[in-house]
């Protein structure tokens, strides 16, 4: 479960200490039922800023930094005060990017937050905002709500927010917008619907919210997106009541390993292909290769994830690259058997193999 800042604070910005007390006695009712919760908070920012005295979130990275040092501190103590009081253990585990990204980090974060719930502890995940410089979140805690549950293969992912779903317009200023109860798959339209974010300390909108559910139903996971402030909302979930929005599974989820390569690296170029080689990866599972490579932009080097787009720019799929993308150039558009002859050598017959590579659309 994750929840938002809106949903964790008041609207001064302070910490809202009784909404916690209820979020542990929610916790408790889920223990009871013998299942395992992991909590994916934010907030610390938002509360850090709000005791240095920001009257706004805090715009650049170290004032984000000193804010999340005061604010995950607070954060916790709230969580242990409240949880304990209930006989649960809560465990803090603060993730950076290269905690999912490096394979070996991303391996030994699922097995913490694993032994964490065998010995009937609750994890309380957020990023190490104290710490990170680029771009100072994996994105948003939407986002990292669904890679943790993809982490720990989570059978349901609820994200708490200041809505209670997703709708056909934006409530706030279309008061015909209908919510949406089911969502079988996020497309462009419902992305079209999607606005910005909402509070003054809060960084997630609905897209951050729709791109989680992307992650999450990919992975064969299914995500509910309701209200936090509806009282004992995880049983009402839970029992099935029509209290926000569910995105449904795919039916053909990924495995572990093209989870990771689709959502936990961050690609580091984009290889530009034609029709061809655009039909061949989508439509009949091949592996890329050089004659249908038409462009490549960035500098990555081999071994690094890609994205591969068509000609609109559309992404057809990611996958590590075998060429570095100064070779790639030499080569592209170039018929395997002459890769030698124009590199001095042959490392690879294919651009990214099969076994590398995962179609998104």
């Amino acid at each position: 479960m994750k929840i938002g800042t809106s949903s964790l604070t008041l609207p001064d910005g302070s910490l809202d200490v009784g909404r916690i007390e209820h979020l542990a006695d929610q916790a408790l009712e889920l223990t009871r039922t013998g299942r395992q919760l992991v909590l994916v908070t934010s907030g610390a920012i938002g509360v850090g800023a709000r005791r240095l005295g920001f009257s706004h979130r805090p715009q650049t990275i170290p004032e984000k930094q000193a804010a999340a040092a005061v604010g995950q501190g607070l954060l916790m103590q709230a969580y242990e005060r409240a949880f304990l009081s209930r006989q649960l253990v809560v465990g803090q585990v603060l993730l950076t990017r290269e905690d999912v990204s490096d394979r070996r980090r991303h391996l030994n974060s699922r097995n913490t937050l694993r032994k964490l719930l065998e010995l009937g502890a609750i994890p309380v995940v957020n990023e190490n905002d104290t710490v990170a410089v680029d771009e100072i979140r994996l994105g948003d805690n939407d986002t990292l709500s669904a890679l943790v549950a993809t982490l720990i293969d989570a059978d349901l992912l609820v994200i708490l927010s200041d809505v209670d779903g997703l709708y056909s317009g934006d409530p706030r200023r279309d008061p015909g917008a209908q919510r949406l109860d089911v969502v079988p798959a996020v497309t462009p339209e419902l992305e079209a619907i999607a606005g910005g974010a909402g509070t003054a300390f809060g960084t997630g909108g609905m897209m951050t919210k729709l791109q989680a559910a992307k992650i999450a139903t990919a992975a064969g996971i299914p995500m509910f997106l309701t209200s936090g402030s509806q009282s004992h909302i995880l049983a009402a979930v839970l029992a099935g009541d029509a209290v926000g929005t569910l995105f449904l599974p795919k039916p053909r989820p990924l495995r572990a390993r093209q989870r990771w390569l689709a959502f936990h690296l961050r690609p580091r170029g984009r290889i530009l292909v034609d029709a061809g080689a655009a039909r061949a990866l989508v439509e009949n599972g091949k592996s890329l290769l050089p004659a249908g490579v038409v462009g490549v932009d960035g500098d990555f080097a081999e071994g690094d994830l890609v994205q591969v787009v068509d000609a609109t720019g559309r992404e057809l799929a990611r996958g590590l690259v075998n060429y570095a993308a100064n070779d790639l150039r030499r080569i592209q558009g170039s018929r395997t058997r002459d890769i030698a002859a124009i590199l001095g050598r042959k490392d690879y017959d294919e651009v990214i193999h099969r076994d590398n590579l995962v179609v998104s659309v």
